[in-house]
């Protein structure tokens, strides 16, 4: 029998069981957009249809394409092999909106092979290089990788709301690895191949670069390390582009042009440059096609945030309104805001490159970005919480403070997520997800013991800190119960959303400073410049001799 398909004059469908894949997707039968499943979709029925030089320039108004190269070849390698299956899913044009049941098990499971083959490799192998450096044991790695793969935040936004951030998060994790492991020049090409699957780990890139000045640098300037690293990095991206910029060089030579390239204006950097090119000659499709990627990509045309997010932007604006402001004037304030809360993380890990620093500092520069940059989006707060969790393989990891901390913002980053997952029906999910994940590190509201008892005395966690954390696990309780129950005011109908901004807005800004903190603190930077020494939590185990 066959599975039951949309029908627009039906209605919803009756909703089969089909487990972990499960039917129910962002912007179910709510066109004329319906969500991030068809933004997926569409993409791969634009790059399996179209030529190359057109990805960029075919119907922007419609979920236009707007993220790096690997994610155009990604689309194309899965829209082919599902118009195997059935060519109606990615028809161009007539299968938008197209709501067929088993098109949704195959992007589900597209999802799911794509965090096989990349995001779950690469947890497991840096989870083991963490616990091999630092003597960590098997029991505890175990339960760490555990909590890394089941990190909820990770999980509701790609496999509820729908994305494909693990693959990104996956380069990441795999530069980090390698990066450990003293192989700089592969830790370059992950990053670059995460920075060209999705330019949100732009977030990492001060810390990155930082770290990689520093290993040039540090403890004298090595030359051959500097242009090693500047050749793999240039080459690396050159590889991620050159697919597209060929196939536009392929396809003027065929004559085929952008989509409406006439009715298109041109790419800003392309209008930017003050010589007149000749659109005739052989260099322009690909210069056109570099431009308008790169256009596309970075986010400056689009406003200071997207809908209402837990950063400093979004907080001020429920005070005082920024739209008021010059989008040009807001965007020069939000870069020199972050530079200034990413700096004490980029000038640290510069001066004191040492490896298992890396994690802290990609998580404050990360937060830097989440808090002050520019367009940010609720999903990002999927960018700082990962360096934070794999922390939980490291020596001490499972220890008192570090789980308090790091299960915390864990914790608070999934409770800001929470409107947005409402709006895709996923309160069950959440729940289940949310209170699993803190049942098994021991977590506020399935356990008090990290605050109080035998365990929380060992841990020595500062009265201070355990006042902030439990403040919040109430104030996140309290904000259910009334966004449950208690309807808002009919002018004020965001009542619950602001507050949930406020307050998330103030506990990412405490991670900020703690990453921060921590990172400072195990640089040894206090005792060489101050003579200050600091105690450090260490793990429960000493290595044996």
């Amino acid at each position: 029998m066959d599975p039951p398909t949309f029908d627009p004059d039906g209605g919803r469908p009756f909703q089969m069981d089909y487990g972990v894949l499960g039917l129910l997707c962002t912007g179910f039968d709510k066109p004329p957009m319906h969500g991030d499943l068809e933004a997926q979709r569409h993409w791969m029925e634009i790059t399996t249809h179209l030529p190359m030089s057109q990805w960029y320039f075919y119907d922007l108004q419609y979920w236009g394409l707007d993220y790096p190269p690997l994610t155009a070849y990604h689309s194309w390698l899965l829209g082919n092999i599902g118009s195997v299956i059935d060519p109606r899913w990615f028809t161009l044009d007539t299968s938008r909106g197209f709501e067929d049941q088993l098109l949704k098990v195959y992007m589900r499971a597209t999802v799911l092979v794509s965090e096989y083959l990349v995001y779950i490799p690469a947890a497991i192998i840096l989870n083991r290089k963490f616990g091999r450096m630092r003597g960590v044991s098997v029991w505890e790695s175990s339960v760490a990788l555990v909590a890394i793969l089941m990190q909820p935040a990770t999980i509701l936004v790609d496999h509820g709301h729908f994305q494909y951030n693990t693959v990104m998060l996956g380069f990441i994790l795999a530069c980090i690895s390698s990066m450990l492991a003293g192989r700089a020049l592969w830790g370059c090409a992950f990053f670059v191949a995460s920075l060209c699957y999705k330019q949100m780990a732009l977030y990492y890139a001060p810390a990155i670069f930082a770290y990689l000045v520093g290993i040039c640098m540090v403890p004298k300037f090595s030359a051959n390390r500097f242009i090693a690293i500047a050749l793999v990095t240039t080459l690396s991206f050159a590889i991620c582009f050159a697919p597209l910029l060929l196939g536009s060089l392929y396809d003027g030579y065929r004559g085929i042009t952008a989509y409406n390239v006439k009715e298109t204006p041109l790419p800003p950097l392309l209008a930017a440059i003050p010589v007149k090119l000749d659109d005739k000659s052989w260099y322009y499709p690909p210069l056109l096609q570099l431009t308008q990627s790169i256009h596309r990509i970075l986010p400056f045309a689009r406003g200071l945030f997207e809908d209402k997010v837990a950063n400093m932007w979004c907080a001020i604006h429920t005070a005082h309104k920024l739209h008021n402001y010059p989008l040009g004037q807001m965007q020069r304030i939000s870069t020199v805001v972050t530079l200034i809360s990413i700096l004490p993380s980029t000038m640290t890990i510069s001066l004191f490159p040492h490896r298992e620093l890396l994690p802290w500092a990609m998580a404050s520069t990360a937060w830097g970005f989440f808090l002050c940059s520019f367009q940010v989006h609720e999903k990002s707060v999927l960018l700082p919480l990962l360096p934070m969790t794999i922390l939980l393989g490291s020596d001490g990891g499972l220890g008192v403070e570090m789980r308090a901390w790091i299960g915390w913002a864990n914790m608070l980053g999934v409770w800001t997520l929470f409107p947005l997952l409402k709006r895709d029906e996923l309160r069950l999910p959440y729940a289940v997800l949310s209170l699993l994940w803190s049942w098994l590190l021991g977590l506020p509201p399935t356990s008090l013991s990290l605050y109080f008892g035998r365990q929380s005395q060992k841990g020595g966690l500062k009265i201070l800190t355990k006042m902030m954390h439990l403040g919040f696990y109430i104030a996140m309780i309290a904000w259910h119960i009334g966004e449950a129950f208690v309807s808002p005011p009919e002018d004020k109908p965001d009542l619950w959303v602001v507050l949930n901004v406020l307050i998330g807005f103030a506990g990412f800004g405490v991670c900020l400073v703690w990453c921060s903190w921590q990172l400072i603190l195990r640089s040894g930077m206090l005792e060489d410049y101050f003579g200050v020494r600091l105690r450090i939590e260490a793990g429960n185990k000493k290595k044996k001799q």
